[in-house]
């Protein structure tokens, strides 16, 4: 058994060996110890090598996908070893042979199919990146799914793609790992970096590994892709084939997304705007959490892969929005189609387990299921699309998607027939677990399975028959997997059977015996083969069905891409009627007009508030000629949300959404640029500052025209002069070097005094109103420019000490008087912080309860006897001060 183990072991070095021994999967040595430590098991040892203990740990075979997830996270991969020849066969070669195994698929992080080691509302991508000729082919494809694409990729722009996609593992070449432009951005990625030969990423294989998947002579019909692309898709399939053991899962015809199809948006722009995670991490509070009301999973992943590639062709944006506006009219169709949705499996991740041939009964009823979902939405949609809501008839071209979608929902009527008549209504996980096929579907089966039953209604009279005959009330006949069927009585009645005739004694313990009969065997080998034969009935069955499944897999898959399509245009169109939201013209202008603009995110965290008031909503008008806005404005006044919220607003636009606004117009915004907010990087050696200055750096060396850039207090990181400087020369760079759509928020109120030189900049402030010394953030954008900050006010809101308030009031003032000289030495000298601390004490401080208030909240009156309550007294009485 050990040389069987080391000789798969050698074939998969890089993995850890699950090894099945019976009802585990066993690792053994630097794996064994490995494991146990990442899982938190038991490490134990099993026979010796070498003259040293084996170390061995494992996990149930039952439960094993528990375990994996938890091994995929920290790094591992992890090969599935199963035992692939009945011992019976085995035991034909000889009494010690070992039953033969062999590795039937390499779990990595790019290769999960499982539902339960999935987030079903998440995509899973394996990605490969390559080069050749001195450019570079990024490709990538879910598994769960089948979709696969590629793309051409510049190296400054990988960091881009990356973060768009979020791999869950990226191949790359090994010569790749050292290119120097490359460095960087590969070294983010290492916790998800698969390193390959560099053999395995050749273009021309990769050319006829498509054409081979594919069934075609030449790829011309899929479109023009360059080397670097075919070679990274090569790659991919050959990878997937290796870690699955020679099987494919359907993968969709290869889709190439041209250089400038998606906005462009970095990873630093993708944190600072929390598209799908929050700074800290939560998916609750990103954009996506407030928008995503799709009602299946895969519904939820296209949203989420929407959103994380705005297009730039205003053709199909319109398109996706025309969809939305049918839903926007017809709200009745839309609640009815979101109930059906509510109730439909995740038809395109069963299938590609059918297709890998990992799939189970509940994969053929997901797919049953989903379809007969299909069958009723298309009849909805046919009766829907044949009367008019409106006065005038939608156009050809405006209904082209819902048409579509509702063509792709296709025809399946017979096979749901097939499926609803082979499964029972409740199904095992497992294949072999049988018991899924229903009655009636097969009078084979049905046969064997009254033989099976009816060998245990036999057993059953046995039982009461020998209880008779012995006079043993007790008598039971029972089973086990070592024994098989046995009698057993108390061992108080075992010497009426011993030496009985007929009964053969089997086993003796504490409290009882057991015994055997011929006639007991004989029905036991009778039922024993009944079941055997009528679980490989089942299996044969079952593969029928998944072929017939798969043998209609393109359809299939179109019609589960048509229900998340639907489902994504139903869920938006009742985000914009709940939520008030506006259909956005999009176009190729360099238009950027938002009128009544609102933060969607702020807006819906205000609604779950109570009392907390309606957002305000801003306009704003980056076009011509005033391009370049100078927000200034004090803390706390919604600077920071204004900005956000514009930059969120082109996103939901170029998404084919409607947006949080009474009306929008967006030119095509072909790059997005955020810095906002700050972070260190203590990873790279790098201080809050120097990070503000790296994202900056990307800002104005890749912004061009048709950017939208978004800028938060550059410069306020270092000296005062210094950061004045900096943001003094951005903003002029931005305008005449980047003349892009721009936002500049900034406390450094003398970058007003550039309005006077750069025609396209025009100042706006945030409006505060001074009250009876307090101050009212209005939240409202108007034309002009702030003279204070008040950051000393945002500072007692935030609860510094009084004594520090006075004195920074007492410093603002005489800094604001211009005494900038020896008048901040004599500031210094003076150290009136004391003097500052002595009138603070005299204003009221509320400094928190008493030791007395806290001793007394803690008596309950009712609780205390006439005794205790003297006792309170006596101690209340000892916590006065003395007068």
């Amino acid at each position: 058994m050990m040389a069987q183990y080391l000789e798969i072991k050698r074939a998969h070095p890089d993995c850890l060996l699950f090894y099945r021994m019976g009802d585990f999967y066993e690792m053994f040595f630097d794996d064994a110890v490995r494991a146990a430590a990442a899982l938190d098991i038991a490490l134990t040892k099993r026979g010796r090598h070498d003259g040293d203990d084996i170390p061995m740990c494992g996990v149930p075979v039952h439960a094993y996908e528990a375990y994996l997830p938890r091994l995929i996270r920290q790094g591992f991969r992890v090969a599935i070893c199963e035992q692939v020849e009945d011992p019976a066969e085995a035991r034909k070669r000889g009494s010690k042979a070992v039953v033969r195994r062999e590795v039937i698929h390499v779990t990595t992080p790019g290769t999960i199919v499982e539902d339960n080691l999935l987030d079903a509302r998440s995509s899973s991508y394996l990605a490969a990146l390559a080069d050749a000729s001195g450019t570079l082919g990024l490709a990538w494809l879910d598994m769960t799914t089948g979709e696969f694409s590629a793309q051409p990729i510049e190296a400054a722009g990988l960091a881009a793609a990356l973060a768009r996609l979020d791999p869950a593992e990226l191949l790359v070449p090994e010569r790749l790992l050292q290119a120097p432009e490359l460095l960087e951005t590969l070294r983010d990625s290492k916790e998800r970096l698969t390193p390959q030969p560099n053999a395995r990423f050749d273009s021309a294989n990769g050319r006829r590994r498509l054409e081979t998947l594919y069934g075609v002579a030449a790829l011309d019909a899929f479109g023009h892709f360059d080397r670097a692309e075919l070679a990274a898709a090569g790659a991919l399939v050959d990878y997937v084939e290796l870690t699955q053991k020679g099987r494919l899962p359907r993968l969709a015809r290869l889709r190439r997304v041209a250089s400038g199809a998606v906005m462009e948006i970095d990873a630093a722009t993708r944190r600072n705007l929390e598209l799908q995670r929050t700074l800290t991490g939560e998916r609750d509070g990103s954009l996506l959490s407030v928008i995503d009301l799709t009602q299946t999973g895969a519904g939820a992943r296209l949203l989420a892969g929407h959103l994380a590639a705005p297009l730039t062709d205003p053709t199909a944006i319109r398109r996706r929005q025309d969809m939305l506006a049918f839903f926007v009219e017809r709200a009745a169709l839309r609640a009815d189609l979101r109930g059906g949705l509510r109730r439909c499996p995740d038809v395109a991740r069963a299938l590609s387990r059918l297709t890998l041939k990992r799939a189970g009964p509940r994969d053929l009823a997901a797919v049953r299921d989903g379809l007969r979902c299909a069958t009723a939405l298309r009849q909805a949609l046919t009766d829907a699309l044949a009367t008019p809501v409106l006065a005038t008839t939608p156009s050809d071209v405006a209904l082209s998607g819902i048409v579509a979608a509702t063509r792709d929902l296709g025809e399946h009527g017979r096979l749901i027939d097939r499926l609803t008549r082979a499964l029972k209504p409740e199904l095992p996980l497992l294949a072999r677990d049988g018991d899924f096929i229903a009655k009636a579907y097969s009078a084979e089966l049905d046969e064997l399975i009254e033989l099976r039953d009816e060998s245990g209604r036999l057993i059953a009279a046995l039982q009461a028959r020998y209880a008779g005959e012995t006079g043993i009330a007790s008598l039971k006949i029972r089973h086990n997997n070592v024994l098989g069927y046995y009698i057993e009585v108390t061992a108080t009645h075992a010497e009426k059977l011993i030496g009985r005739a007929g009964f053969i004694h089997r086993q003796t313990m504490a409290n009882a015996a057991r015994f055997t009969t011929i006639e007991l065997g004989e029905l036991e080998q009778k039922r024993m083969q009944a079941a055997d034969r009528a679980l490989a009935l089942e299996q044969r069955l079952f593969d029928e069905l998944a072929g017939e499944v798969t043998a209609r897999a393109e359809p299939i898959a179109a019609a589960a891409a048509a229900l998340a399509a639907l489902d994504v245009a139903a869920a938006l169109a009742e985000l914009a009627v709940d939520r008030r939201y506006c259909r956005p013209e999009v176009d190729d202008s360099a238009a950027f007009l938002i009128k009544r603009g609102r933060h969607p995110v702020v807006e819906a965290a205000l609604a779950r508030t109570p009392g907390a008031g309606g957002f305000v909503g801003n306009d704003c008008d980056l076009a011509e000629p005033q391009r370049l806005w100078l927000v200034t404005g004090p803390n706390m006044a919604g600077k920071s949300t204004f900005l956000r919220q514009n930059a969120l607003i082109a996103i939901l636009a170029q998404i084919g959404a409607y947006v949080p606004a009474e009306s929008a117009h967006v030119g095509v915004v072909d790059r997005l640029f955020s810095r906002v907010g700050a972070a260190d990087d203590l990873a790279r050696g790098r201080s809050t500052f120097m990070v503000e200055m790296v994202e900056a750096a990307a800002i104005l060396n890749q912004a061009g025209a048709r950017a939208l850039v978004i800028l938060d207090e550059i410069g306020r990181g270092t000296a005062t002069f210094d950061g004045l400087s900096i943001a003094w020369a951005t903003v002029e760079h931005l305008h005449e070097v980047n003349r892009c759509r721009a936002l500049f928020a900034t406390h450094y109120h003398e970058l007003t005094a550039l309005a006077a030189k750069l025609p396209a900049l025009a100042c706006h402030t945030m409006r505060v109103k001074e009250w009876q010394g307090d101050v009212v953030f209005l939240h409202e954008v108007a034309p002009g420019a702030a003279d204070r900050s008040y950051g000393i006010h945002v500072a007692k809101l935030a609860g510094l000490p009084s004594a520090v308030i006075v004195r920074a009031e007492q410093v603002l003032a005489s800094l604001e008087k211009g005494e900038q000289g020896g008048a901040v030495a004599r500031l210094a000298d003076d150290l009136p912080l004391f003097a500052a601390v002595t009138q603070a004490a005299r204003a009221p401080v509320d400094s928190g309860p008493s030791a007395l208030e806290q001793a007394l909240a803690g008596i309950n009156p009712d609780e205390l006897t006439p005794k205790q309550a003297l006792e309170a007294i006596y101690r209340l009485r000892a916590l006065l001060s003395p007068k």
